[in-house]
């Protein structure tokens, strides 16, 4: 999958990764993709939620050796 814009969120802990990301997307036009990359657990429940909450979509969320990988599509 593309994405616009790419933030790197390892090593950092909640609630960090999910505000990096809504400060990226603040600056992202409507329609743009962001990769997050993130290794706290925490965000693969966070994540979801943030984007209920803000309207922002989720496209994809995955696992892979200790790191999560989620694509969000800017409202």
């Amino acid at each position: 999958m593309e994405a616009n814009q790419t933030l790197d969120a390892r090593g950092l802990n909640c609630p960090l990764p999910i505000l990096r990301a809504k400060k990226t997307l603040n600056a992202m036009q409507s329609g743009d993709t962001l990769k997050v990359v993130s290794t706290d657990p925490g965000s693969l429940k966070d994540m979801a939620a943030f984007c209920t909450q803000t309207g922002n979509t989720l496209l994809s969320s995955q696992q892979a050796g200790g790191e999560f990988e989620f694509f969000v599509r800017k409202a």
